[in-house]
């Protein structure tokens, strides 16, 4: 006898393709509606329309089908259905969404079938006098009770419920056989709708009737192998399927006028052979899909609570048992479906039904979609026969049979959806697996990237594409700031740092500072990226990051840099300049007297682009203009500023002004000057502007760099604000 360390573990029972996908996938598609509604639909839509019905129908299904197996050969496939296949796609926020509307459309499903029971069973036993509520409350307790015990001991009763069902439709096709009439064949073959009734509306009571598919990836936690049952599994009942309702339409218009088929829900069982073995049927078709979906619905439940996407399901995550059975999910299910059977209306509850699955449907497509569309490397499907067009058109089709079956609740539902999304977006759940979020990014931004380099450069496309030199972020912040606010959300702004010395030495300093970086954009909401390069001179760094960073079309076009404090920089700093600009990129240099001021707030008085021709006027004009689309300075007024040496110029300068400003469509005020001593004039002008936007030159030649810094700081000294532009000539702005 073995000793207690060493017995054995009892494992949770595990089924395999035929009991575990194709039995309850069958069940759940030959159900109520194809014994109890199929000849109203016949009655109505005819032959020829009915086959189409069940054509459309299937190709909808059946791409729906070829999606989930995709999706279910490409992860490793655990317990929740529908609801894990799309989270692990498309994220939680989608698969939380859908988790919700599948769990609750599988829920009321519970109530159709039940419904569908107790129509039957109240016709067939009509001298008891029951109710329909009646009965379908004690049937929804039976099949509850029959979950709950657990899914082993449902899937194993199954097997006599698909034997049932079998027998039903071999007696129906027997029965049929010798009342065959070819006459009344051919009068059913074309439409006759009842008052109010339509191809749409006969097509929403039939769809249902279609939409067992998932029941199998529903049992995805108590399956063997779920990568290779679910796909194969699912085929074959949809084929399998497919077979019986594309003859039914045949058999049952050659077997009863239009008049009974449109009045007689149990048609079949007075053309079948053996009727009691129909009636049989019914109660299998019925009770077998309603344990379908009251074993399917809580492990859907149950899988969502157990990812934490919403605290008040947190109680439904816990399982009982070997095999963790969603028991307190089931109740929820079980309270769920007792609600609907107030309805008591089959073809009341069978829209809303359509509704919820072609939701879920299109959901599932377009999550095999994206998988595909945006070549994620992981997507790697052992099922071969899914194409990304395929999913498309599945995708589409859901949408529009939504439409079309009713705009108002399509719509409804679409809202619902986007409500929940929301919710759950909201709650910024942190999943431990990977979606497409990245993936769609990528490949859109691939694409894109790819479009910006074949397409040839036009000055009217020009955005700004700063390199900012910030250094950590919070040492020079009013640089990272000014930047923000010179991209708008029209450009893109990049924070540069560059650490001194060897990289073999600094490769966990350069980690450690990007990562600062990165929080210094979060903490200060910036529209921002990180570069961090470890150099051996802070000049060699920058210039690295000039030459190397960026992708394509994105590469820095203007270099955003701090004005140096000290005289003896000056030199250094103006070669750096120099060559900047002779790698054909803008420079913007920003001098602030005070860089510690709160710049989020900006200062008060005009914009100030004092214009000095065309070399680097076009390029402060609409930098000047860019500030003013950021919130605090909307108001500002733009003064585009001129001295002249004479009056006789005054006019022919002011009228020239005003032409460009109104050409380039920018509102701004024209002042111009007569000055002999400019300098002055400029900082006697502009001595309280918020900002003042000037014009340089790098100097040509190392001959130049002493001066230059000298230069410029008695051009720009005692101006609290300037920003100096250097135009590399990218842009136009009559364009």
């Amino acid at each position: 006898m073995p000793s207690p360390d060493q017995t054995a573990v009892k494992e949770p029972t595990r089924f395999g393709t035929f009991g575990g996908v194709f039995t309850p996938c069958v069940l759940t598609i030959l159900g109520v509606i194809m014994f109890l509604r199929f000849g109203e639909v016949v009655g109505n839509a005819g032959v020829l329309s009915t086959i189409v019905i069940v054509l459309a129908a299937k190709v909808i299904t059946t791409l729906t089908t070829l999606s989930l197996s995709a999706i279910a050969t490409n992860t490793r496939t655990k317990a929740g259905g529908a609801y894990f296949l799309i989270s692990r796609s498309l994220g939680v926020e989608f698969g939380g969404t859908i988790g919700l509307v599948f769990f609750l459309a599988q829920a009321i499903s519970v109530a159709m079938y039940v419904i569908g029971f107790s129509e039957a069973f109240v016709t067939a036993f009509a001298n008891l006098k029951l109710s329909l509520l009646m009965v379908g409350t004690i049937t929804n307790i039976i099949v509850f009770a029959c979950v709950y015990i657990g899914a082993g001991w449902t899937i194993k009763l199954q097997y006599g419920i698909l034997a049932i069902l079998v027998a039903s439709l071999l007696s129906f096709y027997a029965g049929a056989a010798g009342q065959w009439s070819t006459d009344l064949l051919q009068t059913n073959m074309t439409s006759s709708y009842e008052t109010g009734q339509g191809w749409i509306t006969m097509f929403a009571l039939f769809f249902p009737a279609v939409t067992g598919v998932m029941a199998g990836a529903n049992m995805s936690g108590d399956l063997k192998d779920p990568a290779k049952s679910i796909p194969s599994g699912t085929l074959l009942a949809v084929g399998f399927t497919a077979l019986i309702y594309l003859t039914l339409p045949i058999v049952l218009g050659a077997v009863a006028s239009r008049e009974t088929l449109q009045t007689s829900n149990m048609i079949m069982g007075d053309v079948a052979l053996i009727p009691w073995l129909i009636t049989a049927g019914v109660f299998a078709a019925t009770l077998s899909s309603a344990l379908g979906s009251m074993m399917g619905s809580p492990r859907i439940l149950q899988a969502f609570a157990r990812d934490q996407v919403l605290p008040v399901l947190r109680p439904f995550a816990k399982g009982s048992g070997v095999s963790s059975e969603p028991r307190r999910a089931t109740i929820l299910t079980f309270i769920i479906a007792q609600s609907c059977l107030l309805l008591g209306d089959l073809n009341a509850i069978a829209p809303i039904i359509t509704m919820a699955f072609m939701i879920t449907y299109g959901t599932l497509n377009l999550a095999s979609f994206y998988e595909s569309f945006t070549k994620n490397p992981s997507y790697r499907p052992r099922f071969r026969f899914c194409h990304w067009s395929l999913s498309l058109l599945g995708a589409i089709l859901c949408l529009v049979v939504m439409i079309v079956i009713s705009w108002i609740w399509a719509i409804a539902a679409i809202i619902g959806m986007a409500g929940l999304y929301w919710l759950i977006n909201q709650r910024e759940i942190k999943a431990n697996w990977g979606d497409l979020k990245s993936g769609i990014a990528f490949e859109r931004a691939r694409k894109n990237l790819s479009i910006l380099e074949d397409e040839l450069y036009h000055p009217k496309n020009w955005r700004p594409m700063l390199l900012t030199m910030s250094g950590a972020g919070k040492s020079r912040k009013h640089l990272a700031i000014i930047g923000h606010w010179l991209t708008a959300g029209h450009g893109i702004q990049t924070l540069g740092q560059v650490l001194p010395g060897d990289i073999t030495e600094h490769m966990d300093r350069r980690k450690n500072q990007r990562e600062v970086l990165r929080t210094f954009i979060k903490e200060n909401e910036l529209s921002a990226f990180p570069a961090v390069v470890v150099s051996e001179s802070v000049r060699q760094g920058i210039l690295s990051l000039v030459q190397a960073h960026g992708l394509g079309g994105l590469e820095p076009n203007t270099v955003l840099l701090g004005w140096p404090n000290q005289e003896d920089r000056g030199p250094e700093f103006a070669r750096l300049l120099r060559t900047v600009a002779g790698l054909n990129r803008s420079l913007i240099l920003v001098r602030s007297e005070n860089e510690d001021e709160e710049l989020w707030s900006p200062p008060s008085g005009p914009i100030d682009v004092w214009w000095r021709g065309r070399s680097n006027g076009p390029l402060m004009l609409m930098l000047a203009f860019l500030l003013t689309k950021n919130h605090g300075w909307r108001n500002r007024t733009i003064r585009l500023l001129r001295i002249v040496p004479n009056e006789a110029a005054k006019e022919e300068v002011q009228r020239h002004l005003s032409e460009l400003a109104q050409s380039a469509r920018i509102p701004a005020e024209i002042r111009i000057f007569v000055a002999e001593d400019a300098v002055s004039k400029i900082k006697k002008v502009s001595s309280d502007s918020a900002v003042v936007f000037m014009g340089f030159e790098p100097p040509e030649n190392a001959d130049a760099d002493e001066l230059f810094y000298l230069n410029t700081e008695r051009l720009i000294d005692g101006l609290p604000r300037v920003i100096l532009v250097d135009d590399a000539g990218s842009i136009e702005l009559e364009s």
